[in-house]
């Protein structure tokens, strides 16, 4: 019976010794995973730290708090607003201060009055639409879309932020969960509390951002699709302009050609290639403007009513217009034409060097105006083209006519051969002018077939008539317009000459006689003096 108690009681001394170092085994097992547990779950909380999510769910809990705290504020400011005294009157206008700093606040933060991430929750605007109505307008439109797909990366962004953060939440409850079960510490099991409803609120936040990111990827992918539609349109609508614009620019690029082949006159081709430029620009900015406003008839009756003002105001520049289009459509003046310009007793005699819309540029030249008036030459004049509707405007070369009849008037005396003068002077004259004469008639024989031409004799003309102190002799015949004062010069001496060596013809030109009486002779000198005589040899012979 001893031995048996013995027995047990070695039995229980065993089974005491492996309990304790199963416990103790157990202990050290338990405080190794927690302080594993601890670890991890401090390297969790180091990320969330940094998490802009958490900061932004922070200041959404601060925004509850102020909100709960202004609550009882209030309610302790309405209670103690009713009570008597001096306390109760200072207290209740500190707690009136309060509210106005917690109002503050709130409205500081109140974008995180209804969403636990602010206004992150909500797409940026989509915006409005662009419209595509012109060719600049697809870069807009481009941008447009690019800026939406930005939008929506961002969002997506944010929701694969969301749904990292709910994963690194539901982790840390876990860890804190393990940790508690073996610490069954109560920290961990407010912790835990906190950690739940947060975890809560972030799932209804990636479920809204779930939801706003479907809704708002449809909205997008839809505007997209019609703004990449009306892109579509405005480049063929483009295209088709563009076409039209070619075939326009080839066409008038071979009716130049047609015009350089079977025009020969250079003044002419330019001013041809100058009238299609004109009408290929006019025509390509009326299509432009038909194509791209959208209402023409507005167009219209805003130009209706601001017509009369425009007229009245840019009057001389419509009228210019018009002259231009004159000019060009009648062919009455040409580039190269020698042209002469008479406007408040100002006579002007040159070469048209352009015709703009707006202006003639004329070159001066060495002419019988600049001779006789101007005495200066060479100079570039600008005469605008309204001019031809109310101005005196004279075209030596019409329609390819390129001589004029010039005149040169010589006087002789009374008692002088007028016959045989005008026969010197219709030889000198025809012998000069002879090669002038012939081009003048082959000329005008192609002017008849246009014009009605009374008296096309371009043959010199010889004319005598009586003045009051001489005989003119009138000498007419065809010279080049561009070059009148070369064969005038010519023949003047020629014909000087002539009549110098008829020992019957006298040259008349101004002369005096005084007679004093029968006794009294006085030099002309002395009655005259520190003037000298002068005598002009195509001036009438006075005799007193």
């Amino acid at each position: 019976m001893q031995n048996i108690f013995k027995l047990l009681l070695l039995f229980l001394f065993v089974c005491t010794n492996v309990s304790a170092e199963s416990e103790t085994k157990e202990s050290i097992d338990n405080a190794t995973k927690s302080t594993e547990l601890k670890l991890e779950l401090k390297n969790v909380n180091k990320k969330l730290e940094k998490n802009i999510w958490i900061t932004r769910y922070n200041n959404y809990l601060t925004y509850r708090k102020i909100e709960k705290e202004l609550v009882q504020i209030k309610e302790d400011a309405k209670k103690y607003g009713r009570w008597k005294g001096e306390k109760y009157k200072e207290l209740s206008y500190q707690l009136n201060n309060k509210i106005r700093i917690k109002e503050n606040e709130l409205e500081f933060i109140s974008e995180y009055k209804d969403s636990p991430i602010g206004k992150q929750i909500t797409p940026d605007a989509i915006g409005k639409v662009p419209e595509i109505k012109n060719p600049f307008s697809i870069i807009e439109a481009l941008s447009y879309i690019q800026i939406l797909n930005k939008n929506v990366e961002n969002y997506n962004q944010i929701k694969l932020e969301l749904v990292e953060l709910v994963d690194q939440i539901s982790h840390k409850i876990t860890l804190s969960k393990n940790l508690y079960n073996l610490t069954k510490d109560q920290k961990l099991k407010n912790d835990l509390d906190t950690l739940t409803l947060e975890l809560k609120n972030f799932l209804m936040v990636v479920d809204v951002v779930s939801t706003t990111q479907e809704v708002y990827g449809k909205k997008v992918r839809q505007i997209t699709q019609e703004v990449k539609d009306a892109i579509s349109a405005e480049i063929w609508r483009t295209s088709k302009l563009l076409i039209i614009m070619i075939v326009l620019f080839l066409l008038s690029f071979g009716i130049k050609k047609a015009v350089k082949k079977y025009v020969d006159d250079d003044d002419k081709h330019y001013s041809s290639n100058k009238l299609i430029n004109f009408i290929f620009l006019i025509v390509i900015i009326f299509i432009l403007l038909f194509s791209y406003i959208d209402n023409v008839s507005y167009l219209v009756t805003i130009l209706g009513f601001a017509s009369a003002g425009i007229a009245i105001a840019l009057k001389d520049w419509f009228m210019s217009m018009f002259g231009w289009m004159a000019i060009m459509t009648s062919g009455a003046i040409g580039v190269g034409d020698r042209i002469k310009v008479v406007r408040d007793g100002v006579e002007i005699v040159g070469d048209v060097l352009d015709i703009t819309l707006f202006k003639i540029a004329i070159r001066e030249d060495i002419t019988l105006t600049s001779y006789t008036k101007n005495r200066r030459t060479g100079r570039v004049v600008f005469v605008p083209n309204n001019y031809i509707f109310t101005d005196m405007i004279a075209n030596y070369t019409f329609d390819g006519l390129r001589t004029v009849w010039d005149g040169i008037d010589i006087h002789i005396t009374f008692d002088s051969n007028h016959k045989k003068a005008v026969e010197l002077a219709k030889s000198i004259v025809q012998n000069h002018a002879k090669g002038y004469t012939d081009l003048t008639k082959k000329r005008l024989q192609k002017v008849r077939k246009k014009y009605v031409l009374r008296s096309a004799n371009p043959e010199p003309r010889i004319f005598s008539f009586v003045e009051p102190y001489s005989i003119v002799i009138s000498s007419w015949y065809y010279t080049n317009s561009h070059a009148t004062l070369g064969l005038r010069s010519t023949i003047s001496m020629e014909i000087l000459e002539a009549f110098k060596a008829a020992d019957d013809i006298t040259i008349a030109y101004p002369t005096q006689t005084v007679n004093l009486g029968s006794n009294a002779q006085v030099d002309g000198e002395h009655l005259i003096p520190n003037i000298e005589s002068t005598k002009s040899l195509f001036d009438t012979e006075t005799r007193l």
